[in-house]
């Protein structure tokens, strides 16, 4: 059975948004899930695009209507999947690609078993995720202090998916990605 919704799940600075674009452009009938949030909109983010920017009164309210696959309060903001989007691929027979943390990842998988692929995106080392985390220069060091706490707790968690890439190369994972993502989509 083909497998049309592609979660993408890694620590932050990990490289998975990178993979989700290039899933993105490679992938015939891909459509990326945008993610209700509570947090503050960064300078030059869309809201539609990049999230769905929701107050807390109104992403509680969603909740309470059981409009959302799933959510977690990840530092002190919501972030969670909109189910009618989801349900109006599955029906379109179309494919999307989710950028998602562990739980909602494994939520995803506990509400649409037989049409979700798990693919996690590790980096080679955490001494390396720090260095691409500072590289990026958005974050205080005590944002990247428990953004390395929640890599750790995330990373335990990969061998609940379905296949691993570790990104120690772009090309490579670009490259591993997209043949895992087929092979996952072509199920007859």
């Amino acid at each position: 059975m083909p497998r049309r919704l592609v979660v993408l799940s890694a620590p932050s600075g990990a490289g998975k948004t990178t993979v989700a674009r290039h899933l993105l452009s490679t992938i015939p009938n891909a459509v990326f899930s945008v993610s209700a949030t509570t947090r503050p909109r960064r300078t030059g983010e869309v809201d539609g695009r990049d999230y769905h920017f929701l107050t807390r009164e109104e992403f509680e309210r969603k909740i309470a209507a059981s409009e959302l696959v799933e959510y977690e309060e990840i530092f002190g903001n919501y972030y969670g999947t909109l189910r009618t989007p989801t349900e109006e691929v599955l029906r379109n027979g179309n494919v999307m690609i989710f950028d998602v943390d562990v739980h909602g990842a494994l939520s995803l998988k506990r509400a649409y078993p037989n049409d979700t692929f798990l693919l996690f995106i590790a980096p080679p080392s955490l001494e390396e995720l720090e260095r691409r985390l500072r590289r990026r220069g958005t974050e205080s060091d005590e944002q990247i202090r428990r953004r390395l706490e929640r890599a750790a707790m995330e990373m335990s968690y990969q061998d609940q998916f379905d296949a691993t890439i570790i990104n120690d190369d772009l090309q490579t994972t670009l490259s591993q990605a997209h043949e895992l993502i087929l092979s996952a989509i072509n199920q007859t």
